[in-house]
């Protein structure tokens, strides 16, 4: 069921009026086969800022998401059209590398998906393949201050070499979030990040979001209203594969230009 809000509940962070793009959508429509799942879509998402985009479910967001680190070339029979640049440059360009992509760009997912390994290994793996350490104790410290940055080294440094699987929800998803930021992402991307966690491990990682945003670009995926009132600073209202409206998060809540964008925020939206 749609949560109920009023438009008046929500105190996101304003947003500058003017910002700086990190990664822009120009024209960008997204195949699945014979199926098109995106239309035309415009998007600029800026720098160390948390953009939303929020909608119906099935209306493209995640599937948006994908295009921003080329996620969709892993699924058969997609297609994109259209242009997504990284600061200025087309990351579908034949001559992107698309692992150094992924590292640039990474992902947390619905479902914390820790390794089947240790603690420190699900953290040390991205640097390890990246050739980011130069020796053990690099390892070690990329390990820590990944953690650290993730609010997670104080409750595992006594068992970094235990299973990331031994972890609570919470804890795991903190700690998908330690391994994205290890390899040093410029954007991070999650896909309704909070959906499977209670109430109290949701407010953990929205208050990492709020930490993190002050080095990285995010951007988030999410069906509360209220998580996306909190944690962004600009949103992208999506229907049927297309882009609504999007502004100021502070805006779009309060006083949005579209009457969809009012009646999915409210509830009301059908």
């Amino acid at each position: 069921m749609m949560e109920q809000m009023s438009l008046t509940a929500a105190k996101p962070t304003p947003a500058p009026t003017a910002f700086a793009s990190k990664m822009r959508g120009e024209k960008v429509s997204v195949f699945y086969n014979a199926k098109q799942a995106l239309f035309d879509v415009d998007l600029d998402i800026p720098e160390r800022q948390v953009t939303a985009l929020i909608g119906p479910s099935g209306c493209g967001k995640s599937t948006f998401l994908r295009t921003l680190n080329r996620m969709n070339d892993t699924v058969e029979g997609a297609r994109v059209q259209g242009n997504i640049t990284l600061d200025g440059e087309n990351i579908y360009d034949p001559s992107i590398d698309v692992v150094e992509l992924r590292a640039r760009v990474g992902m947390v997912f619905q479902k914390p998906n820790p390794f089947p390994k240790s603690i420190y290994e699900n953290v040390s793996y991205g640097p390890r393949i990246h050739g980011l350490a130069r020796s053990k104790a690099d390892l070690d410290e990329i390990v820590t201050s990944s953690l650290r940055r993730a609010g997670l080294f104080e409750e595992v440094k006594d068992r970094l070499h235990e299973a990331g699987t031994g972890l609570s929800g919470g804890q795991q998803q903190r700690l998908c979030i330690a391994r994205a930021i290890a390899v040093s992402p410029e954007v991070i991307l999650m896909d309704e990040p909070c959906s499977a966690l209670d109430p109290i491990a949701t407010a953990t990682v929205e208050e990492l979001i709020d930490e993190l945003k002050q080095n990285y670009t995010i951007v988030i995926v999410t069906h509360s209203m209220q998580q996306a009132a909190r944690v962004s600073q600009r949103t992208a209202m999506f229907h049927l594969g297309k882009i609504v409206e999007v502004g100021p998060t502070e805006k779009m809540f309060q006083n949005p230009d579209d009457k969809r964008t009012q009646d999915y925020i409210t509830g009301r939206f059908g």
